[in-house]
């Protein structure tokens, strides 16, 4: 249990294979915790859980300042290369039971690929995925994660030329999690100023919601 002088977020990244899910996991964890590589089949099979240091400069409660942990949960992409979809539903829904069961999920980050258009159907399973562990309300636990953001920025897109070309799949999604999201780029030193320009827009949307968690157990 995080201290009263600190206030711990806790996330999970969820996604498609090679859509940068450790990749982003580490980048705002500030940390190498989760193997992220190139590779023609999935990277990622079993859950794991990361977790920053003390962040400072970032939240006030109350009129204090606050210390920032940030708790970050890995998983299996999903589709899967070589689980099945029962499988990776199966070890992601055991995983946040065991990690946020206490304390409860502030957002789930689905991952999405900037340099890569979004096409009807493509991200059924994982829309699927989502409302399956997070129940109706998953939407307002849902934030858009556009990685490999620096690959549209050299392509000469600002991020709001970005969203103008984007697909019309792309921008229901946005509208549909009331606006969510974050570019993020992917090259390997993200730079300690983006890290905390992420972490404050995910602190806002948590901020929305009014700290308010999912899954979390219910006392008896």
């Amino acid at each position: 249990m995080a201290d009263s002088n600190e206030v711990t977020i806790n996330l999970v990244v969820l996604g498609k294979t090679q859509t940068g899910k450790s990749a982003a996991g580490n980048s705002l964890l500030g940390s190498s915790d989760f193997e992220s590589r190139l590779s023609p089949s999935s990277v990622t099979s079993c859950c794991s859980l990361g977790r920053s240091g003390r962040i400072l400069g970032l939240i006030r409660r109350n009129g204090c300042e606050k210390a920032l942990c940030v708790r970050v949960l890995d998983t299996p992409s999903y589709p899967h290369t070589a689980l099945s979809k029962e499988q990776v539903r199966d070890t992601v829904r055991a995983a946040l039971d065991h990690h946020f069961g206490e304390e409860g999920l502030h957002l789930a980050l689905l991952v999405l690929r900037a340099d890569l258009p979004l096409c009807p159907d493509e991200s059924n399973d994982t829309f699927q995925l989502i409302q399956e562990l997070l129940g109706p309300t998953w939407k307002d636990f849902t934030a858009v994660l556009l990685t490999h953001a620096d690959k549209a920025e050299e392509a000469g897109y600002s991020e709001e030329q970005y969203l103008h070309s984007a697909s019309s799949t792309l921008l229901s999604l946005l509208s549909s999690v009331q606006h969510k999201y974050i570019f993020l780029d992917n090259r390997n030193s993200i730079m300690k100023e983006e890290r905390n320009i992420a972490l404050t827009k995910l602190l806002h949307f948590i901020r929305k919601n009014n700290y308010q968690v999912l899954l979390k157990h219910s006392k008896e």
